[in-house]
């Protein structure tokens, strides 16, 4: 395997899993790039969250309190649609135009005229936004059985930041631009993305022979044949409602008397929360040394005790620990659970990647508006609750034998 730094790839045509890692592997240079792919592709569904308090000014009604649910569910949907074609056909080229496509849905919202076509808007940019999910399993495809999880990690810690990261350049474009030019610069940051992966990625073979419906028809089979998958991924969703919770509530809480703080404040607790990136790729290393059960456990827990801090200690001090721990339990569970679901079967990576993380933002989706309609009526207290209650529900799932 090639591991010298920025070394471009060959580009072989992609066979098997074990052709792929045993012909190329994966270089730092394409390990760091899909990376950064990941991480552009899945900040387009964070955007609208430190960034909903000015929209609801802008676009007032219920309906825009709806747009950060309708794209993960979006993102949910594109999931279970979109995701299992990378099995069948060329990865490059399909992940060249999701890119494409992404910049497209991002300039509609950018000039949507009311809050329902921003909704639209949005759901098409989540769907499209699964580009990140082509990348991951592709990522695992191309490395050698034995630093699988470490190359992983690395693809997830810039999948994690642009999730946090996103919040941040949201905040800030939007509290001193206005929401709709952090659309439009999204525009230009998706085009180049898709052409980096042009530029970098090796041509791939898909390895299976069924069509889309034989395709879809599998992710069953898949659910019923794995209880381990099963397990991960209720797991997976049950954490990522926990953290969703929190995102989607946040610059709700900071804008509260208590605090005073607006869009720009909540954009930059995702600098606070980027601590999290140095969970991935340790966690990948420990999975690939030790295994990835005491991991996923330990997550759980932490995400449990993170809303505890929350709680309890409710001033900016206790948000950014609480950000720091939550944050980190999070991306050491989703490395150490993807370990495991992608070591069930190499031919079907792109489908168990569309049950585990379609079960994922699926969880992400439903927490996000449980979050919604908890707030008028409970506020913060009633947040807590909440994602703690969906934390310790993890940890015991995660326990059960």
């Amino acid at each position: 395997m090639n591991t010298e730094p920025f070394h471009r790839p060959s580009r072989p045509d992609v066979t098997s899993d074990h052709d792929e890692s045993r012909a190329s592997g994966i270089s730092i240079y394409l390990t760091l790039a899909m990376s950064v792919a990941a991480g552009v592709a899945v900040a387009n569904i964070y955007y609208n969250q430190p960034m909903l308090g000015i929209m609801k000014r802008d676009l007032p009604g219920s309906i825009t309190n709806l747009i950060p649910t309708g794209t993960q569910l979006g993102y949910a949907a594109g999931l279970f649609l979109l995701v299992p074609v990378g099995d069948l056909l060329e990865r490059k080229r399909l992940i060249v135009l999701q890119f494409m496509l992404l910049a497209l849905a991002l300039a509609g919202a950018a000039i949507s005229p009311n809050a329902a076509i921003l909704l639209g808007a949005s759901v098409a940019v989540g769907a499209m936004a699964t580009v990140a999910q082509q990348i991951v399993p592709f990522a695992a495809h191309l490395s050698p059985p034995e630093r699988r999880g470490h190359t992983v990690g690395i693809v997830m810690a810039g999948l994690l930041g642009g999730i946090l990261l996103s919040r941040t350049l949201a905040g800030i474009v939007a509290t001193y631009a206005g929401w709709r030019t952090m659309f439009w610069l999204a525009v230009p940051i998706a085009l180049t993305t898709g052409i980096l992966m042009a530029l970098s990625l090796p041509t791939s073979r898909p390895n299976s022979r069924l069509n889309y419906s034989q395709l879809m028809g599998s992710l069953a089979g898949l659910w019923k044949e794995f209880p381990i998958l099963r397990q991960a991924a209720g797991t997976q969703s049950l954490l990522f409602a926990a953290f969703s919770v929190f995102w989607t509530t946040l610059a709700l809480h900071l804008q509260e008397p208590r605090f005073g703080l607006g869009a720009a404040a909540a954009g930059l607790f995702g600098i606070v929360g980027a601590v999290g990136i140095l969970a991935a790729p340790i966690a990948g290393h420990i999975a690939d040394k030790h295994g990835p059960r005491q991991i996923i456990v330990c997550g759980a827990v932490l995400t449990f005790l993170s809303w505890i801090i929350f709680g309890v200690w409710n001033s900016l001090a206790g948000l950014i620990v609480g950000v720091i721990m939550l944050d980190f339990a999070i991306q050491s569970a989703l490395v150490s659970n993807q370990h495991i679901v992608y070591a069930l079967r190499p031919e079907a990576r792109a489908r168990l990647n569309t049950i585990f993380m379609g079960t994922m933002f699926l969880g992400g989706g439903i927490g996000s508006a449980a979050a919604m309609l908890m707030w008028p009526t409970f506020g913060w207290s009633g947040i807590v609750l909440l994602g703690a209650s969906l934390a310790l529900v993890a940890t015991l799932l995660q326990l059960r034998k």
